[in-house]
């Protein structure tokens, strides 16, 4: 596999950053955002406006916001279960609108070997937001489809090691659900690249994997930050579609090129709904596990993981990234939706820490840490 040519970020300010979606990486002129079109053949297009709903339709690429500072956002909110639509309503018509001021976690519990529970019911979780009990209001444990993001870090130290995580990522893209899950392909080194844009087809989710190669530096922020605001855009328009939303990103090492502050991406992240799945390799031909930028690295995972809900896993060996994708497949198929309506009437735009324990003995619920109060208008 040739290596691709690579650029340099340009800085934010003039030009944001450059996307390139399969084929060559194209080059965007100032103010437009690179498209893909035939091997070689980049079409420029206008960049898409912020916050925009609009998802792409499958099988081609979305333009994707240029970096900005993270507005504040409504906290995460609760959405009925499939079925739970008024009666009357026209669901292809009437755009699906969660309530803005109901909480919804998705939950994750375990005992102590690590084994998911899933036979729980609404009375068994017990909700603290800052110290004071809630009422749980919504409940769901159906097995709701999924809208992911998988990171591939292809930097030049990745160069021994991308075969394996090819294949580990291939395995994992398998264990999707094609008629229901939807998921896209990141490269990042020196530039971040989105190999394949939202789909269901997991033979276009493989090629897209065999298309990463190694060579450069690393944006780790960058990569997280544009794969918040592509899963931003997959809008429920009813019931039928809502999903729950993840990132799962694999590097070796420090973020040594994004252009984004570590703090800047993990606010945007702690606003979203989309839990983070990181995967450290600590592998013998890799950077130092001891070394400063290494121990770097494992903080930063560690962070994007806690803060939303998700789990960071440092496997020792290659071989073991199979099985670490497996159990992340695995917890995403086993968790539980609860919402609830804050006790707390301000609207201060604060952030509000979230504990959310089981009645069971010996169970461990585990969620994101909290989330940003509504704001006046």
């Amino acid at each position: 596999m040739n290596r691709r040519t690579r650029f340099s970020l340009p800085l934010i300010a003039l030009a944001g950053i450059v996307i390139a979606w399969g084929g060559r990486p194209v080059k965007a002129a100032p103010g437009q955002t690179a498209a893909a079109g035939a091997p070689g053949q980049g079409t420029q297009t206008q960049p898409a406006t912020s916050g925009s709903p609009a998802q792409a339709p499958q099988g081609q690429p979305a333009t994707s916001d240029p970096p900005a500072k993270p507005a504040q956002e409504q906290p995460a909110t609760a959405r009925p279960a499939p079925g739970q639509a008024a009666a009357g309503q026209q669901p292809p018509q009437v755009p699906f609108r969660a309530g803005v001021e109901l909480v919804s976690l998705n939950v994750t519990v375990t005992d102590g070997t690590q084994k998911y529970i899933t036979d729980l019911t609404q009375d068994d979780f017990n909700v603290f937001e800052d110290g004071v009990k809630q009422d749980v209001t919504f409940f769901n444990k159906t097995n709701l489809p999924i809208a992911l993001a998988l990171l591939l870090d292809t930097s030049a130290s990745m160069e021994s090691k991308l075969p394996t995580a090819q294949e580990a990522a291939i395995g994992f893209a398998r264990k999707l659900r094609s008629h229901q899950d939807l998921a896209e392909i990141i490269d990042f080194d020196s530039r971040v690249i989105v190999l394949q844009n939202f789909t269901n087809s997991v033979a276009e989710l493989e090629q897209a994997i065999h298309k990463t190669s190694a060579g450069g530096s690393t944006s780790l922020y960058n990569a997280i930050y544009i794969a918040l605001k592509d899963l931003k855009k997959i809008i429920a328009k009813n019931t039928e579609e809502i999903r729950r939303q993840a990132i799962i990103v694999l590097s070796d090492g420090e973020d040594t090129s994004s252009l984004l502050p570590f703090e800047e991406v993990l606010d945007l992240a702690k606003r979203s709904e989309t839990a983070i799945y990181s995967i450290g390799l600590r592998t013998p031909d890799g950077p130092g596990t001891t070394t400063k930028g290494f121990k770097e690295a494992e903080f930063v995972l560690r962070q994007f993981s806690q803060e939303t809900g998700g789990r960071a896993f440092f496997p020792n060996q290659l071989a073991d990234l199979a099985n670490v994708y497996g159990q992340i497949a695995d917890e995403l198929s086993s968790q539980y939706t609860v919402g609830y309506t804050s006790r707390n009437p301000k609207r201060d735009g604060s952030w509000r820490r979230i504990v959310v324990r089981v009645g069971r003995p010996n169970l461990i619920a585990r969620t994101k840490l909290g989330y940003f109060a509504p704001t006046a208008h």
